[in-house]
């Protein structure tokens, strides 16, 4: 769409290994809008944190992007291709500018010897023509605004005296410090309980609707998704299989893997119900199945066209949009 934040098209990513270039996105393409929330939902190893650290260019040095991959990103009225952003200085636009991220694992994304004041205080620094008295007084008040009780207090402490919960709202509120554009959460809830995993998500809503900013949450619980997306993109192995909003996917999904995922949870009203995991394991990126990536584990698996061909992307309702060739011949028939 013209009018999104940040559009991602053919993007296809490999990586150069011992054993030669191996595939870990290929050919997604996805927009987001501004103020909307799209869940990007899939088992470990889907390839989900991959293709978002590809919006901020932070996948390893052996990271080869195919030459017709391209994301662009609309700010101030400015088109920006994300993927000619070679030299550092030039980054910083999608390195803690118009977008930033809340890692999986807090703990391991502060400085452990730098209190958590200096480090939102020195991107502040980057990122801005704030003065140092400036930053401190907006870090203190975005610890505020994110729950964190005493915040002057904790702004002068390390992460590691932090607990769980209060390291996930300082990391939130230290990529929301900039107030960029697009925040990307990858696996934010995951190391959480469930009442702070509650408190987490709707903080992110009410942020979304202060600030007005896209988010990119990453996640494998449908779940969740279900509590916070506008729109949801199911990820199987590199690929995209299945898109729409969260009513269409959570209550009509077009793809077995989707199904898959949405009979693995929990049924609320039939405690007694037993977990059904999608059979088998995703495959290794090093030994990727021809024609449908998903067909080694699909128990809708209809034979030789599942095997040999590529799925393209059908409409199953308005922007409903799914990559099977099951449901290709349902809306044949």
């Amino acid at each position: 769409m013209s009018d999104a934040l940040i559009s991602v098209q053919d993007l296809t990513l490999r990586f150069r290994t011992d054993e030669g270039l191996v595939t870990a996105v290929d050919n997604v393409s996805f927009d987001i809008a501004p103020g909307e929330v799209l869940g990007l939902v899939g088992e470990s190893g889907s390839g989900k944190s991959v293709t978002a650290k590809s919006l901020m260019m932070l996948n390893a040095e052996n990271s080869v992007y195919d030459e017709r991959s391209r994301i662009t990103l609309r700010v101030d009225g400015k088109e920006i291709d994300v993927l000619s952003l070679q030299r550092p200085r030039d980054q910083i636009v999608i390195r803690g500018g118009a977008i930033s991220m809340i890692f999986q694992e807090p703990m391991a994304s502060f400085a452990p010897a730098i209190t958590i004041g200096d480090q939102m205080v020195e991107q502040l620094l980057i990122h801005s023509d704030m003065s140092k008295a400036e930053a401190k007084k907006v870090s203190i008040e975005m610890l505020e605004r994110v729950g964190i009780p005493e915040p002057a207090q904790r702004f002068n402490q390390y992460a590691f005296e932090f607990s769980g919960g209060m390291r996930q709202r300082a990391m939130i509120a230290m990529a929301l410090s900039t107030k960029p554009r697009l925040l990307i959460a990858d696996e934010p809830t995951t190391a959480l309980d469930v009442t702070i995993q509650a408190q987490v998500i709707e903080l992110m809503k009410d942020l979304v609707d202060e600030f007005h900013m896209s988010i990119l949450f990453i996640t494998h619980d449908l779940g969740v998704i279900a509590q916070t997306a506008d729109r949801v993109a199911v990820m199987y192995l590199g690929n995209l299989v299945e898109t729409g909003t969260v009513r269409q996917v959570i209550n009509s999904p077009a793809h077995p893997y989707t199904r898959g995922l949405l009979n693995a949870l929990p049924k609320l009203n039939d405690l007694d119900a037993p977990l059904t995991p999608v059979p088998g394991d995703i495959p290794s990126p090093l030994d990727r199945p021809t024609g449908c990536v998903f067909h080694t584990r699909c128990q809708e698996y209809i034979g030789d066209v599942c095997k040999q061909q590529v799925p393209e992307y059908s409409f199953d309702s308005g922007n409903h949009q799914v990559a099977c060739h099951l449901a290709s011949q349902e809306k044949s028939a």
